[in-house]
């Protein structure tokens, strides 16, 4: 006597679904993770438009990249469902060796990929073009950076002031950087407002950023420079327009000149700089950091050896 058990309908259907469930269950927690990772500061925290058009190409890639990882995923677990041992219905056929409609979809998933990854970068890439004036009713706020060990300096050529390890700007004003290096090669990046950008020796590079709102955001260097570099940060001030007026006024009643004796003293090599300001700048000094008519800083060599005590840190 044979006994035959049929199955119900819920004991086909859950096993499919309980896997499936339990693979959104991780991702989910993923992507919450990951949103919630950034709430306070850093990229997926923008400040600004550039920082914002960034973010969202980052959730435009995520979520293209997204549509193939998942439905990967879920047919991972359907075969394996499908074709276990205990299922008679799944059809075994070892000489089975082409398919005309399922090459179609496996080559065309990743050409769609590409198609639209691509797309993104290319509109991306010109649209943030980091050379590219922001459209603005202001005139953008000319900011002159020099990279040194281990600091950085921001020279405000229309205003006359500097400030080393401290950057003060109106919100809402575009900002255009004019960037150097007075040592190895370096790179400036504000992970809020966008686009970070190299700084090389001889060479100016061009950045447009802008602060859209009132608040204080972490900048640093993004790339290992030597001795000092864990202390090369500063703090990006973004306020508005009449306490900025109020802030260079405060800067021109105090503080030293910066000329280019004083700048030779700052390039030494020195770690852990407190932010401080200059009173008034000598208007040729970016152009003669950039033209070598001032020496170049050594870079990581500190030029110490065996126990030789490292530079001075400057308060």
């Amino acid at each position: 006597m044979t006994i035959q058990y049929r199955r119900s309908p819920s004991a086909v259907v859950a096993p499919p679904l309980a896997g499936a469930m339990a693979l959104a269950k991780p991702v989910f927690a993923l992507c919450v993770l990951m949103s919630l990772g950034g709430c306070k500061e850093g990229i997926l925290a923008p400040a600004g438009r550039v920082g914002a058009a960034e973010y969202l190409i980052l959730l435009n890639s995520l979520a293209i990249m997204l549509a193939v990882v998942i439905p990967t995923l879920l047919a991972a677990v359907a075969f394996a469902w499908w074709f276990r041992a205990s299922n008679t219905r799944a059809r075994y056929r070892p000489t089975w060796a082409y398919s005309g409609r399922l090459e179609l979809v496996v080559w065309s998933i990743p050409a769609l990929v590409i198609f639209f990854l691509g797309g993104v970068i290319w509109i991306g890439s010109h649209k943030l073009d980091p050379a590219t004036p922001l459209a603005s009713d202001h005139e953008p706020l000319e900011i002159q950076v020099v990279s040194l060990d281990w600091k950085w300096l921001f020279i405000y050529p229309g205003q006359g002031i500097a400030s080393v390890n401290q950057l003060v700007v109106p919100a809402g004003i575009p900002l255009h950087f004019s960037l150097t290096s007075a040592s190895v090669m370096n790179v400036f990046w504000v992970p809020q407002l966008g686009s970070m950008i190299y700084t090389m020796n001889r060479t100016v590079t061009q950045l447009y950023l802008e602060a859209g709102r009132p608040g204080v955001f972490y900048g640093e260097s993004a790339q290992f420079s030597g001795d000092g570099f864990s202390g090369m940060h500063f703090d990006v001030r973004a306020i508005p327009q009449a306490e900025f007026s109020g802030w260079l006024a405060s800067v021109r009643r105090a503080g030293p000149e910066l000329d280019r004796a004083s700048y030779v003293q700052l390039s030494r090599q020195t770690q852990d700089v407190r932010p401080f300001t200059y009173r008034a700048v000598d208007p040729d000094l970016f152009k003669a950091v950039v033209s070598q008519q001032l020496a170049p800083g050594p870079g990581p060599d500190s030029g110490h050896s065996g126990s030789a005590p490292h530079p001075a840190r400057q308060d």
